[in-house]
């Protein structure tokens, strides 16, 4: 069956033969946008992150026949120069380490800043929690989420 996605800005057309097919193997084996990760594939771990209406959204549990015409922003989407501020933020805080769950981790962030431009260290903390990094680079990621909320302000200004 024939999808229509807006992806990252663009009308995009996949085929997909199984409707339930999840959104994360439609964007990573079908479109080659190998940006978003999966790993639990229950929608606990936050790697699949992605947004659809600007909503961050677990794509291991979206269904490519749930997105027909959506507007859908994968890590790739965020920013084309790679300098949207939670990137810059993490980036300045060094957050990497293994990678696996950073584009999941980013895209959370992204939402939740766009959503809330200053959010309190609970705010962030929990906005956060269903994301997770078993590299131990929670405490860097919780203060890039500040440190890109701070950037968002102020190129706010």
């Amino acid at each position: 069956m024939r999808y229509t996605l807006n992806l990252n800005g663009k009308d995009t057309a996949v085929e997909a033969d199984d409707p339930d097919m999840p959104l994360v193997f439609v964007l990573r084996d079908l479109l080659g946008l190998r940006g978003t990760k999966y790993t639990c594939l229950e929608g606990a771990c936050g790697a699949c992150t992605v947004h659809i209406y600007g909503v961050a959204v677990r794509a291991c549990q979206i269904p490519v026949s749930d997105c027909e015409g959506a507007a859908i922003v994968t890590i790739e989407g965020l920013s084309t120069a790679g300098d949207h501020p939670v990137q810059q933020a993490w980036l300045e805080e060094r957050v990497p380490q293994c990678g696996w769950c950073q584009p999941g981790q980013i895209m959370q962030a992204a939402a939740l800043i766009a959503e809330d431009p200053a959010p309190s260290e609970e705010d962030i903390a929990t906005g956060m929690s269903g994301n997770l990094c078993r590299c131990g680079t929670a405490p860097r990621i919780l203060k890039a989420v500040a440190r890109a909320a701070e950037i968002t302000r102020r190129d706010a200004q």
